[in-house]
């Protein structure tokens, strides 16, 4: 099997003395579609370029990782890796984790902290004729002026601090192959300013588009340092923007210098998305990491992604502003491919880890007229009503579950990934035949055991400051759970998860989830404080203590007091609480 190359050796056994595009990533090299350098690095490498990756490069001697393969013909591109690497290296309370996930054997010391930035600077430092062009979630989400709540203040775009020449947000592999393709044809980096989704900074604003119906001019860095109002009427514009089919350019000043962010470009076609997860991955890590433990590998080595996307809009989720609020599904044919090549690794023994997705029952949902679709700027499809346009009909997703059962090597095909229960429920039962069906044949199939879902909360005013249904809908899933369970003795757990202190939750919001969720006979396991993470509503509504969209004030618990103390609540049956 052959990886993409990480060393001067890979290059020579290639017989390769040059590279047209160099990848610099906070993650271990792991050649599988759930890992964003490896998915960059196999889109190129299909079109003819030459690529190398360096995975989780020293930082802290003479940098002599960055300099060991020279510099590529066209570009470096820097991700800090599948995580953003503060949420990465610290829990909630801001002291550092015990073990990183997406590093052999776990190390907690092997990506910087504002990774994407120190890797950029480093690389601007040794080469600075060459372009930086940023990408991954980290620099997706930090493109603007953020809220950064390990330094408890507001940042400029990852741009000013990196000088980075471009940066690429959401998914990346159309805006990447365009760059390639114009660096490629002579075009100098500075003038790649009208590539859909990718932004850059500019120390003029001669050519820069100006102010109109396609241009939204935000405040800027200094204003909303200066207003907190001014930095949520902000939120509310880059919102309504990121959920649009047709979005208007954003410009926003930062001292003398203005970052420019591009429209999307639109969603995948299910041909474009199909052709990304068919590159030839060996699904595996990397040789250099051989006799080590990638534990975010363990848990998606045997598992299928079938779409993109999500149409929820929770308000402390960041999928939407990254993957898009319009969903994305490959076609059952990639997706059984895909599972046949699973089934032929040396360890696969029939059980399928997850077929799923950011929702894993939204494949195939998408708007009945499309036309109203392209003039929408919703938040979400299902808050605070599910939206009369959406599909929500189960019927591809039962048949490419039958598909996958059919398939000789598959014993089970467990879904693991969370679902939306408001997708096929009423607060009183199925919204319809579909619905039950595709209800029950998810819990005799496809759930291994436990079956997880994200009522988050039980309080009224805190589950609309999530953006989450009622938790009578929830309620109404648990008895129809139960029901199942009994009539066909199956013996099934369900996995609720819930979060504490997120903005307008009190004490006694949770002593009022404690009290029901003991009530319903729950030992809450799947928990966890919130955690402010940049460019969602959730974090907005932490450092403004205002609701953008009501300018409402509203109660936000900040101390680390108060949240051990709302955290408790989950644990009333240990002696201590």
């Amino acid at each position: 099997m052959i990886f993409l190359p990480t060393s001067a050796k890979e290059l020579r056994e290639r017989g390769w003395d040059s590279l047209d595009v160099i990848l610099f990533t906070g993650d271990a090299y792991v050649d599988h579609p759930s890992f964003g350098a490896a998915v960059i690095g196999r889109t190129l490498e299909a079109q003819g370029y030459r690529v190398a990756i360096v995975p989780q490069p020293n930082w802290r001697d003479d940098l002599r990782d960055f300099k060991k393969l020279g510099a590529p013909r066209l570009f470096f591109g820097v991700t800090s890796g599948s995580m953003d690497s503060m949420v990465n290296r610290y829990t909630a309370n801001k002291r550092l984790r015990s073990a990183d996930a997406y590093t052999p054997d776990g190390r907690n010391d092997m990506r910087p902290d504002y990774a994407a930035c120190v890797y950029a600077q480093a690389l601007k430092s040794l080469f600075p004729q060459t372009p930086v062009v940023l990408g991954g979630i980290e620099a997706s989400l930090r493109r603007l002026t953020h809220y950064d709540y390990w330094q408890d203040a507001l940042r400029p775009s990852i741009l000013h601090a990196t000088r980075a020449d471009l940066l690429v947000y959401g998914m990346g592999e159309k805006p990447i192959l365009e760059i390639a393709r114009r660096l490629r044809s002579g075009e100098a980096a500075d003038a790649l300013t009208d590539i859909p989704q990718t932004a850059f900074l500019r120390r003029s604003d001669e050519g820069l588009p100006r102010e109109g119906s396609k241009t939204i001019t935000l405040h800027s860095f200094e204003e909303c340092r200066k207003s907190k109002a001014k930095f949520a009427e902000n939120f509310v514009r880059i919102e309504e923007e990121s959920n649009k089919l047709h979005a208007a350019t954003l410009r926003e000043r930062v001292g003398d210098a203005v970052v420019v962010v591009n429209p999307p470009y639109p969603p995948m076609s299910e041909q474009e998305l199909d052709a990304s997860f068919d590159l030839p991955y060996t699904r595996l890590p990397h040789p250099r990491y051989k006799g080590k433990r990638i534990s975010a590998y363990e848990m998606v080595k045997h598992s299928i992604n079938i779409h993109r996307g999500c149409f929820g809009g929770c308000s402390f989720c960041t999928i939407s502003m990254h993957q898009g609020k319009l969903v994305a599904s490959r076609s059952p044919q990639s997706v059984l491919e895909e599972v046949k090549k699973v089934s032929a690794l040396p360890d696969f023994k029939g059980y399928l880890s997850d077929v799923g997705g950011p929702s894993a029952n939204m494949y195939r949902m998408q708007g009945k007229n499309p036309a109203a679709c392209a003039k929408c700027a919703r938040y979400s499809c299902l808050h605070p009503q599910r939206c009369a346009n959406l599909n929500i009909d189960p019927a591809p997703l039962l048949d490419l579950y039958a598909k996958i059962r059919a398939l000789p090597s598959i014993k089970k095909a467990f879904v693991s990934s969370g679902i939306r229960y408001d997708l096929f429920l009423s607060e009183h039962g199925f919204l319809d035949e579909a619905s039950c069906e595709y209800f029950c044949t998810l819990l005799r199939h496809h759930v291994s055991g436990r079956l997880k879902v994200a009522p988050e909360h039980t309080a009224g005013a805190t589950l609309a400051a999530m953006r989450k249904p009622p938790y009578a809908l929830f309620d109404a899933l648990k008895r129809l759970f139960d029901a199942q369970n009994r009539d066909e003795h199956l013996r099934l757990q369900l996995i609720p998860y819930f979060i504490s202190s997120h903005p307008a939750c009190t004490n006694a919001d949770m002593q009022q989830l404690a009290s029901i969720t003991r009530r319903q006979g729950f030992r809450l396991e799947q928990v966890q404080d919130f955690t402010p993470t940049p460019m969602t509503l959730s974090s907005t509504m932490y450092y403004t203590g205002i609701n953008p969209y009501t300018k409402e004030k509203i109660y936000v618990p900040r101390t680390r007091e108060e949240k051990l103390k709302q955290n408790s609540y989950f644990f009333w049956y240990k002696n201590q609480n």
